[in-house]
């Protein structure tokens, strides 16, 4: 009995003895809350180091908009190139790499449907030959009374319809290529050779080949793209804005682009587009600008950076550079609650405006923002935080 008297004691008193550690820890914690991110400081401290407040507002911003961009080619230097009409390959003349001009043959593509086209507009221009020769008699024998007008009327008639036979053979042999030399040659050529027909492919902007997708005896259409060509003396750049900040910059602009391959130096140009629809994932718009390229440096694809001015009438709030700290790859600045007490306020940081930098979120108006000092209370706050965490 007395044993078990002796052990209802001993745990009794054991039970007591956790019950007070329980009460200890809790006021270790009450001592030491967790870090609210606030510093005090004394009045002779804010003096002795010089801190500076100011009053944030809203200020003219004429800064710069940096967003990623890559160029591409100008579409309106670009060209697809092919055989109009079906055949085979004869011959090839350029390859991948071949600086060609406009005008210059690529390749001559031989079938039997080119030779139709060929024969037809020929028969039509010696008919037209014919047709106008005894139209003009006929006019004459009029003229000197002694022709039939019947026989000038029909005369009349013949000619205007071979007119309009020789002008759609006229237009059709146009329409597969063939230019008004190749049209005054192909007569000759034809009969010399004893061949179906030879249609010249040429090359319809000047540039460089940079695809070619044929070879001898290879039988085309119009479905196939024998060469591309692009002439990168004058390229594009696209770049990609967030939907907010649409209203900061409008078309016309200027714009500035710089690429990883050439860090020290600017490339000029002016904004030409600006995108009607918004990626639903990325909520972006895009925004094209152009830039002359004579030593052809920008390449298609080249990533970089386009710099474009924002609009005039922008407003936002700007306050110096080195007042924004760096905490754990976020960005922070010091708010003023009470004469000595300033609160540690995370921020997002837009544009450079020379020394100044644009707070696009986390700051409001007439909020008192520290602008000199800053980098002393990010100091006493980890210094404090530090203090805590050793207790």
């Amino acid at each position: 009995m007395k044993f078990i008297k002796k052990s209802l004691t001993l745990l009794f008193l054991t039970m007591l003895l956790f019950s007070g550690c329980g009460e200890n820890n809790s006021e270790i914690k009450k001592e030491h809350p967790e870090h609210s991110g606030v510093v005090r400081i004394s009045q002779a401290s804010m003096k002795e180091i010089g801190l500076q407040t100011e009053i944030a507002s809203l200020k003219p911003f004429a800064g710069f908009m940096v967003i990623p961009a890559k160029v591409v080619v100008n579409q309106d230097n670009e060209a697809q190139v092919g055989s109009l009409v079906q055949g085979r390959v004869s011959k090839v003349f350029a390859k991948v790499g071949d600086y060609v001009k406009a005008g210059e043959e690529l390749m001559h593509v031989e079938g039997l449907e080119i030779g139709e086209i060929k024969a037809g507009y020929i028969i039509a221009k010696a008919n037209l030959g014919f047709q106008k020769a005894n139209f003009e008699r006929q006019k004459k024998l009029i003229e000197q009374e002694v022709g039939s007008h019947k026989s000038f009327l029909e005369a009349q008639a013949e000619y205007e319809k071979a007119l309009a036979e020789f002008n759609a053979e006229d237009k059709k042999i146009h329409s597969i290529g063939l230019s008004d030399e190749d049209v005054a040659n192909t007569a000759a050529a034809d009969a010399e050779e004893h061949i179906s027909g030879i249609l010249p492919v040429k090359a319809p902007i000047s540039g460089v080949i940079v695809e070619r997708n044929v070879v001898i005896g290879q039988l085309v259409d119009g479905n196939t793209n024998a060469f591309r060509i692009i002439n990168i003396s004058n390229v594009c750049v696209d770049g990609q804005i967030y939907e907010k900040d649409i209203n900061r910059i409008t078309e016309r602009t200027n714009a500035l682009f710089t690429a990883a391959s050439y860090p020290d130096e600017k490339f000029s140009g002016g904004v030409s587009y600006i995108g009607q629809t918004i990626d639903e994932k990325s909520r972006t718009v895009t925004v094209r600008a152009e830039f002359k390229n004579p030593e052809g440096k920008l390449k298609p694809q080249m990533f970089g950076e386009m710099h474009i001015p924002v609009s005039k009438n922008s407003k936002s709030i700007l306050i110096p550079a080195e007042s924004v700290i760096n905490i754990n790859n976020a960005d922070f600045v010091f708010v003023q609650r009470e004469d000595s007490s300033f609160e540690k306020r995370r921020v997002v940081v837009g544009l450079n405006q020379d020394e100044l930098i644009e707070i696009k979120d986390g700051l409001k108006e007439n909020e008192k923002v520290v602008v000199k000092g800053a980098f002393f209370l990010k100091s006493e706050l980890m210094k404090e935080e530090l203090e805590e965490d050793d207790h």
